[in-house]
Order: structure tokens, then sequence, then C-alpha cells
């Protein structure tokens, strides 16, 4: 299921929105003309590799010098393949200028950040032996999307099923769209820890990091004449 667009009012310019999608997409773009081992060492490097602060040592022998987590932060501006960094523009674009709206552009920008700090220590935590890079704005993006489902439960959201590549789109609810993606996150992360021979691509326990950092965090970076949280109008 991929979001199209949302019913949603935005009344003002999501500035940071905008700009997280420029750099995001200007590095993405910078990448694909290195030469494949220029890139994959960008990755190693910047991406958040849980093994680097679990085991120090091994790290070393991947050539993963300390770094004081900054690769945390950086590894949320990286992206490894044309369709990772397409869903995240699209989320980015859909949902996220409606909730940079109600907190404004510095607030969000640091409950965007935090969120992906957030997403990247959960991802750690619960493996903390993987030697791959954590990459992409994923985490973060899941703080938006759950600040989103409070704020506008009942908002509609246009989705596109490529059932064989037809243009069949539904309308749904923001909560049945979100509570959906939720539900997947949860079944994909422990399917990890029931099988745990399972081959993992996608950093799920990220995006629930980022998820209930975002459902715990949103009311705190709202702007005081925000006109509703959690859905229901302020008196």
């Amino acid at each position: 299921m991929i979001p199209i667009r949302d019913t949603a009012p935005c009344n003002s310019k999501p500035w940071v929105t905008w700009g997280i999608i420029a750099v995001c997409a200007s590095i993405f773009a910078f990448m694909q003309i290195l030469p494949t081992e220029a890139r994959n060492a960008i990755m190693l490097q910047y991406g958040m590799v849980p093994v680097r602060y679990s085991n120090p040592a091994l790290a070393l022998g991947f050539g993963l010098q300390p770094d004081g987590f900054l690769s945390a932060l950086t590894g949320l501006f990286l992206h490894d393949g044309w369709l990772h960094i397409f869903i995240n523009i699209c989320f980015l674009w859909i949902f996220a200028d409606n909730v940079e709206d109600r907190m404004g552009s510095v607030r969000f920008m640091a409950f965007y950040v935090l969120c992906g700090l957030a997403s990247m220590a959960m991802q750690w935590y619960f493996v903390p032996e993987y030697t791959v890079p954590v990459l992409g704005a994923s985490g973060a993006i899941a703080g938006v999307l759950a600040a989103y489902l409070f704020l506008f439960p009942y908002a509609r959201v246009v989705i596109w099923v490529p059932i064989l590549l037809l243009p069949i789109f539904f309308n749904v609810p923001a909560i049945a769209f979100l509570g959906a993606w939720v539900i997947w996150q949860l079944y994909e992360a422990t399917t990890i820890i029931v099988f745990h021979n399972a081959e993992v691509t996608v950093a799920w326990w990220a995006h629930l990091g980022g998820f209930i950092a975002g459902s715990a965090l949103f009311r705190w970076f709202l702007l005081p004449n925000a006109s509703a949280v959690a859905g229901v109008d302020k008196e």
C-alpha cells in the first residue's frame, strides 16, 4: 500500500519537511554517481552499525573507529536504493507537512531528530550484533506518523494498492492506514525474534522505536495554539 495524498489541511509552508526531502534526495543522487566501492564505504562509515557500539574491538576489524554515536544521526539521511528513498519521500511529503504545521519548523526539526535517534537506539538494542549499516529516514518518519495518527486520526488517506500495476485506489481513514502499518511492523519485528535465521533487510525495530518515541513525545512539541491534541479539539 503506497499513500498518494491526504485530506488534512496545512496552513503554513513546511520548510523543514521540504528541506529534509531535499537533503536526503541530494545525498542519494550524489552517491549514485560514485563508484560502488566508495558508496559502500560511505554507508558503512556514516550508517549506524550496531556492532560499532556493542563490540568496538570487533568493529575495528571492519575499519569502524569510535564516532561518538554520530552515525546514529548521519544514518538518518542515507538511503541504499531507489525504492527506499521513494517511499520515504512519499511518507514525508504526505504526512510530515501537517505535523510541522502543528509544531512549527524549529520544534518539528527537534522532534524529527529525536524520533530518529530513538529509532536507531531501539534497533541497536534488539540487534546489537548487527554488522551492516542501518540507513534511512524511516525511523524518524515513524515518529512523524505517530504524531499524525494522534492529531489527524480521521483524515482521509488515498492509497494505491499496486496489484499488477493497475490504478487501484482506496480512500481510508488515517487511523486505519497507520494502524495497519504499525501491525505490519510488529509482525515483522516479532518474526525476527521467533525465527532467528530469518533474513533481515529492513530495520523493523527502528520503525517501532521511532513510532513509540513519536507517540510519547509529540504533545511536548506542539505549538501553544495547536487546535487539536490526540484528535480532540481543545476548548
